[in-house]
């Protein structure tokens, strides 16, 4: 759908605000490049959110594109500004990458000062470190459980509340629908490559079945215990029943591929799938909705992987005040509005919830206030700079275990003494 804002009214608007923000616009046109993770149409779809900005300052931005992996792009990150390279001026960062970087980037507590009271304040707080702001929200994330709504009635099952639920459910439809001819169907697809997606399902599973969020708020190290077991069992048995063999090799477009052309019951995703998955090449327009991911054993709650992405400026770019200008406006309300809008992505500005054109354009996005209150932060701030040790020592023996290289019990109680020996005398 097109921004409905005009062009003219909105390029007066970004540039009364730069002005406002930073003073008289530069001289001289800056070229800017702006790294960033790419699925979906999210090249195309971020030429057409600076437009405005780009028309209203004369400058220009180049998307460069990384790997959708989070892994990949976080190394490459680090790369990039252990080396003080000038050739990326602006990063799209994960919501948990703030600790590890701070130091690469600018602070942006004072030009952001009346910006930032506008977002959620958990938000802004998980981008604040030792006082400094270094990147601004520009959208959150938190996912859901995509299921057909045209195979459930056809079937005569109720949206699953519980992972076991789920299991019985997909199984039953996907033995149905094979029996009619559809062989490629499955029940369940979702993120099982080993990275940090499967960080993130595995802490919903864990979390959902009570079993903890792996290291706790106060840094005490909780995984090895009988309900994260209890959790990875059950998941296990997805593959290759209700899930694929791949599967383990699926990172988020890998799932939304099998989903998209009509191949599965049920899938667990993050926002952007929803207005892909309504796009008029989607065999799927039309015949699915999203609930809250299910709860596990007699855990009463379930949980999802708080996500979310920012821009910060890197403070080895020489183009810093076209930067910092571009940041502000991709993190303003115009520039949420408009992902909102266009790519289903989750607004950090509280009073976009309420927005009518929002509503009327992705009609979920209101009802995913129920997915996000289940949210639950990975462990990156008890953890800090050894997060991704963590995360990565984590992902492997949730790996390990559903690719049958050793038990849940066993390889929980080995990643226990891997997480001791990484905290050392303290976090």
């Amino acid at each position: 759908m097109e921004f409905s804002m005009k062009a003219a009214a909105l390029r007066s608007t970004v540039a009364a605000f730069a002005l406002a923000s930073f003073g008289a616009a530069p001289v001289a046109a800056e070229e800017l490049f702006y790294v960033s993770g790419a699925v979906g149409n999210a090249v195309e779809n971020f030429k057409a959110l600076v437009k405005p900005w780009e028309e209203a300052t004369g400058n220009t931005v180049t998307m460069v594109p990384m790997p959708a992996s989070t892994t990949d792009q976080f190394a490459q990150y680090r790369l990039w500004l252990a080396a003080g390279t000038s050739d990326i001026d602006l990063f799209q960062t994960d919501v948990i990458w703030a600790p590890q970087l701070a130091d690469h980037f600018v602070d942006l507590t004072e030009v952001a000062k009346d910006l930032a009271p506008t977002h959620f304040p958990s938000i802004i707080e998980s981008q604040t470190v030792n006082g400094k702001l270094v990147a601004l929200p520009i959208f959150t994330d938190a996912p859901a459980l995509y299921y057909r709504k045209d195979l459930l009635e056809k079937h005569g099952a109720a949206v699953p509340k519980t992972w076991e639920e789920l299991t019985a459910t997909a199984q039953m439809i996907q033995d149905a629908e094979r029996a009619e001819g559809k062989a490629d169907l499955w029940g369940f697809v979702w993120q099982g490559n080993a990275y940090e997606g499967l960080t993130c399902n595995a802490l919903e599973w864990v979390k959902s079945f009570g079993g903890g969020q792996i290291v706790e708020p106060d840094g005490t190290i909780s995984i090895n215990n009988e309900k994260a077991v209890q959790a990875l069992d059950t998941v296990k048995g997805w593959v290759g029943t209700i899930s694929p063999d791949g599967v383990l090799a699926y990172q988020e477009e890998e799932a939304r591929g099998v989903w998209q052309t009509g191949n599965a019951v049920f899938m667990r995703n993050w926002p952007y799938a929803y207005g892909l998955g309504n796009g008029d090449d989607s065999a799927v327009k039309g015949l699915f909705d999203v609930a809250p991911l299910p709860t596990g054993g007699d855990n009463p709650t379930s949980a999802a992987t708080l996500g979310g992405w920012n821009v910060a400026v890197s403070k080895y770019s020489t183009k810093q005040e076209a930067a910092i200008s571009l940041a502000m406006y991709l993190a303003g309300p115009e520039a949420q509005k408009q992902r909102a809008i266009n790519e289903s992505n989750l607004p950090t500005i509280v009073s976009l919830y309420d927005d009518a054109d929002i509503a009327a354009a992705q009609p979920i996005i209101p009802r995913w206030k129920d997915v996000f209150l289940q949210a639950v932060p990975r462990p990156s701030a008890p953890t800090k700079g050894k997060y991704n040790e963590v995360s990565s020592k984590f992902w492997s023996a949730v790996h390990n275990t559903l690719s049958g290289n050793g038990t849940a019990a066993e390889n929980l109680e080995l990643l226990e003494v891997e997480l001791t020996d990484i905290k050392g005398s303290g976090w």
